[in-house]
């Protein structure tokens, strides 16, 4: 899919770039699988802000995903379409009982293919079956943690993990960070990449385009007040302070290690720090 390019009528819209959507076959979404969204600029149940420099933008709706199909389902591919809550295509599909269900679209998805789910399921791309029935070596998305969960790893766009290894009652996937990760063998994954490759390649090109997605401006700790910030005060001179980064609360940041988990970590293989060390 080709990124689409504009010419340098503002200094907005020099160098600028977005997503073909020429894949897309549809502009309207399905009524019946849609969901009303608030917009609550970061602030939990509270009214706390616990995520920064969210607020405003344009009005979305949630599409009710379908990250788990029944085994058994046999659906064909009606419709491609775009979600703004996700930078993957969804596709819109019908199974055999006539039920519609959103789904992770791939790179092979296509209008009038059918997908089946289930340990049965033909090896073939778009098709979810859990790992103990998908070859070694093959690449896979939206892969189960918790076993009967549905998709819940390797869903954003352009994505793959890959199938290296099955011991015992578990098998080894290197996902796309680099980590290598065990999974339960019940655990189910889908054939395939992620759709909309391109989307890594975007260049925003506007400070207005960032707020439309609901992103608001984010300030350097460097110049702010030591009141405000571990990295603020100063006379306004060079900004070596000789300690390592800090949150605006004071945690190390940039590289300090914050997983505690124990019973995640004895089932990581190699972790993604590992991985980068040897490229």
């Amino acid at each position: 899919m080709p990124i689409k390019a504009y010419n340098p009528t503002t200094p907005g819209r020099r160098g600028m770039t977005s997503e073909d959507y020429s894949e897309i076959t549809t502009k309207k979404p399905l009524k019946s699988l849609l969901k009303s969204k608030k917009q609550n600029a970061g602030r939990n149940n509270t009214g706390r802000i616990t995520v920064r420099h969210r607020g405003g933008g344009v009005k979305r709706h949630h599409r009710l995903m379908n990250h788990k199909l029944a085994p058994g389902t046999v659906a064909t591919i009606e419709e491609i379409e775009y979600d703004p809550n996700r930078s993957a295509r969804i596709a819109r599909i019908k199974d055999q009982h006539g039920l519609y269900h959103y789904v992770l679209a791939d790179t092979q998805m296509t209008k009038g293919k059918q997908i089946v789910s289930g340990p049965d399921a033909p090896i073939e791309s778009s098709n979810r079956m859990p790992l103990s029935k998908i070859p070694v070596g093959s690449q896979i998305y939206a892969i189960e943690i918790q076993v009967g969960k549905g998709a819940q790893m390797v869903r954003s766009a352009g994505t793959k993990a890959q199938l290296m290894a099955k011991e015992g009652d578990y098998a080894q996937v290197r996902l796309p960070s680099g980590e290598v990760r065990r999974f339960r063998l019940e655990a189910t994954a889908a054939l395939g990449v992620v759709g909309n490759v391109q989307h890594q390649n975007v260049k925003i090109g506007s400070a207005g385009r960032n707020r439309r997605k609901g992103k608001r401006p984010g300030v350097r700790g460097v110049v702010m007040n030591a009141a405000d910030h571990p990295h603020g005060g100063g006379d306004g001179g060079r900004h070596g302070s000789g300690k390592p980064p800090r949150t605006p609360w004071g945690q190390l940041t940039l590289g300090y290690r914050t997983r505690r988990r124990k019973d995640v970590s004895k089932l990581i293989v190699k972790s993604r720090h590992d991985a980068k060390r040897k490229r």
